[in-house]
């Protein structure tokens, strides 16, 4: 049997949408993380050609699937944000294929710390009990909304309904064993704040975190 210390160190990292979240996962990158991005997972398997479409098709309709063979993300994000019953649909396919698909990759890490980056890591997730170490990403909502806008062309109220289904600020910040702000920061003094954690961290025992 291999040790606790012997195994690689495992991360859920997490955050609101426009809260700088994939910045941070380079930044971790760059320390000498292995990357597993449940959302990269989730278009993979919704892609043209991907595992999950024939379960989609079958659950929602074939017109879910768009003229280029994948996923109608529009249509899909229509539905699954109006009705919770069919966000709850599409978790129950998307899911267990994501948690697979990102097992899987975390198994070639070899002795590598794996940092896994899922957007919605809450409380009761089965991601929880999955990491060792969970890492929060955190800004102001308004910063949130006003980045996102930035970047996508999404009006503040399409920005705001996704806030809504993510997991709130607060209990994000409940959770974790350490919490980024990343809000009125410069690039440079982000990557401080990564590297500090990634030694703290990289000299600690395994098995459940004390926060910093």
């Amino acid at each position: 049997m291999v040790s606790d210390d012997l195994k690689p160190l495992r991360i859920g990292l997490t955050g609101g949408i426009g809260s700088g979240k994939s910045t941070v996962a380079a930044m971790l990158v760059d320390c000498g993380a292995v990357l597993v991005d449940t959302d990269a997972i989730a278009h993979a398997l919704t892609a043209p050609g991907g595992a999950a479409l024939p379960a989609l098709s079958r659950e929602f309709g074939p017109d879910i699937i768009g003229a280029d063979g994948a996923m109608d993300r529009a249509r899909m994000r229509s539905l699954a944000f109006g009705d919770a019953l069919a966000r709850r649909r599409l978790e129950a396919i998307l899911h267990p294929m994501i948690g697979d698909e990102a097992q899987r990759q975390a198994g070639l890490a070899g002795g590598r710390t794996v940092v896994f980056d899922v957007p919605l890591l809450s409380a009761s997730s089965p991601w929880r009990q999955r990491v060792e170490r969970l890492l929060v990403v955190d800004c102001a909502e308004d910063t949130q909304v006003q980045r996102v806008t930035l970047r996508s062309g999404w009006s503040a109220d399409q920005v705001q309904r996704v806030m809504s289904q993510q997991t709130p600020r607060g209990a994000r910040r409940a959770i974790a064993d350490a919490v980024i702000f990343n809000d009125g920061v410069a690039l440079d003094g982000l990557q401080a704040q990564v590297q500090a954690l990634w030694q703290h961290w990289s000299g600690l025992p395994r098995g459940r975190a004390m926060g910093l």
